[in-house]
Formats: structure tokens, C-alpha cells, sequence
């Protein structure tokens, strides 16, 4: 069954600037939106926890999707997370989306909540309908407690509108089972130190943080493995990708890392709300040269051809 929407490629899910007065800064939106355009990637997602959707309001996470989808000006396909602990939240968000044009929505399942497979298959449908867009699944229990299970991608499968998957388990046997079992809903990488082996699966698209101020090295990885199926460099590449992702691994400073990341490009993305605090100078220092490691060692991979 040939898919509604392809969700092929690289896609950013984009960090939120703010403000000393931590409110949203609109041209440093726009700054990093053309950034990332400007550098290779294939799709922008707003509203995931890379952009602190759990430390903003309903209004504000829609507010941030126009903007961004503005801004593309259809450059880019935009998908628009709804993953709350609401389900009336989650069909806003989707419905807003649905009304401003986006392409696709996120769909991750509610927190805290623990839903059966069933449960959480009828919450999804629910939001599928008000929005009638294409769906990428966000399946993350180590954030939301919840697997997605076999009889949930059954029951979802009645729509043909859930075309992708963001697997971030960490589990290999999920790969194994999303690709042999479901190839109808396309595999995308959510676990970054898992990509060479979710591309060796025919996973035809990562959902990575680290694009948003690397974008060119893990377009390349994906190049390699995908576009080219030179699996050799890949390997390479991937190699020099890892030491950035046990950075960004590091207890609970990822989305602090990313956004220090971007403010190495010349954006100040230093700030985040709370309950989350900037780098310190030790982990700034760690990440410079870590980058500087990456980049080097990518573009010399490159080079050779």
C-alpha cells in the first residue's frame, strides 16, 4: 500500500529561541528556519520536546506553528506535534495545524496516562480525525511510559492517514518488527545512536535533534546509507557522529545542548524554561570540540568522493 505522504529524508525537529523575558523571539525562529532550509534538510516538526512543547501553552505551540509554516512558505513540509496529556489539547493542536496548512501531525501518546493499546488507538483515532492529515507516529515510552504495541498499530492501521513511524524505544527488535511486519507505515530513526542500523532496515527517514545546528553531517549519513547504499562510509560517518550523540545524551541536557549547539552558529538559543538550565561552561567547552571533531572528520570523509 503506497503511503499518502513520504516522510523521506532528514527532519528537524526545531529548537524554540527565547528572550530574556523568556518569551518566544520570533526573528531567532526565523533565523534557525532559514538556516535549516538553507542547509539540506527535508522537513522541519514543530512542537515536539525538542522545542520544549512540555514548558509552553496550547496557544503558544500553534502560535510557533504558524509562524514556522509561514515562514517555509512551502519550501519545506511541516509537521506539527500534538502530543499532550489532554486529549482535547492533542485535537486542537491537530485541528490548528490541519487549519493553518501544515503538512503532517505528530502523534505521540499522552503521558503519565498509561493507556491500554486499545485506549491509546482510540485517543489516536480521535485526534487522526479532527485533523484528516497524514500521521507520523512518536512512539517513546521512555518519556511517555507507554509502548505502542502490536494491536494499537493494527487498530491505527484502519487509517491510511498513519504513514511514518519516529521509533524511539531503543529496543532493536522494534526495527526488526516495524519493518518486517508493518511496511506500511514508514520506519523513521528516533534513536540517534540506532541510525546506521535503522537505514540498514530500510528506514527512509531520521527525526534528529542534532540537525539543528549539524544539519550537513547527518544529511550526509543519510546519504550514504540511504541515497547511496554505501553502507562503508556510512559506518565512517556514523563513527564520527557518536561521540556528539553520548553529548547529547547526558542526563537531562539535551535539549540544552542542542540549543547551546545553535548558538555556536551565531543564533542565541542559550535560554531554556524551566525546569531545565543552560550549559555550564565545562559542558559548552565539551561540545565545541566535539563538533569541531565532527565536522572536521565528515568533511574529509566527504572529500575523498
Amino acid at each position: 500500500m503506497t503511503p499518502i505522504f513520504n516522510f523521506d529524508g532528514i527532519y528537524t525537529p526545531v529548537v524554540t529561541p527565547y528572550a530574556e523575558d523568556s518569551t518566544v523571539h520570533w526573528d531567532r525562529l526565523a533565523d534557525v528556519v532559514e538556516w535549516l532550509v538553507s542547509n539540506g534538510v527535508n522537513g522541519l516538526i514543530t512542537g515536539g520536546s525538542t522545542g520544549e512543547n512540555y514548558a509552553q501553552t496550547v496557544a503558544e505551540r500553534i502560535e510557533i506553528a504558524r509562524f514556522t509554516h509561514e515562514r517555509l512558505n512551502g519550501r519545506l513540509p511541516l509537521v506539527v506535534g500534538t502530543g499532550a496529556m489532554l486529549t482535547d489539547d492533542s485535537i486542537a493542536l491537530a485541528t490548528d495545524a490541519q487549519g493553518i496548512g501544515a503538512d503532517a501531525i505528530l502523534l505521540a501518546s499522552p503521558p503519565y496516562a498509561v493507556p491500554t493499546d486499545r485506549e491509546n488507538a482510540l485517543n489516536a483515532l480521535a485526534i487522526d480525525r479532527a485533523a484528516n492529515l497524514p500521521v507520523m507516529l512518536y512512539n517513546y515510552p521512555g518519556r511517555t511510559g507507554t509502548m505502542m504495541g502490536e494491536e494499537f498499530l493494527d487498530r491505527v492501521g484502519r487509517s491510511r492517514n498513519f504513514c511514518g513511524i519516529k521509533e524511539s524505544s531503543g529496543d532493536i527488535n522494534r526495527v526488526h518488527l516495524l519493518a518486517r511486519d508493518y511496511p506500511h507505515i514508514q520506519l523513521g530513526c528516533g534513536m540517534d545512536d540506532q541510525a546506521l542500523e535503522f537505514f540498514a532496515w530500510g528506514a527512509p527517514f531520521w527525526v534528529c535533534g542534532g540537525s539543528n545546528f549539524l544539519p550537513r553531517e547527518h544529511v550526509a549519513l543519510y546519504n550514504a546509507c540511504v541515497v547511496e547504499g554505501d553502507f562503508a562510509k556510512g559506518r565512517r560517518i556514523m563513527s564520527a557522529l557518536l561521540p556528539l550523540m553520548r553529548v547529547l545524551e547526558q542526563g537531562g541536557k539535551f535539549v540544552a545542548t542542542i540549543k547551546y549547539g545553535v548558538t555556536m552558529l551565531g543564533i542565541d538559543c542559550t535560554a531554556v524554561r524551566a525546569p531545565l538550565k543552560a550549559l555550564n561552561k565545562d559542558d559548552k567547552r565539551a561540545l565545541e570540540q566535539v563538533v569541531a571533531v565532527v565536522k572536521r572528520t565528515v568533511a574529509a570523509i566527504e572529500a575523498e568522493g
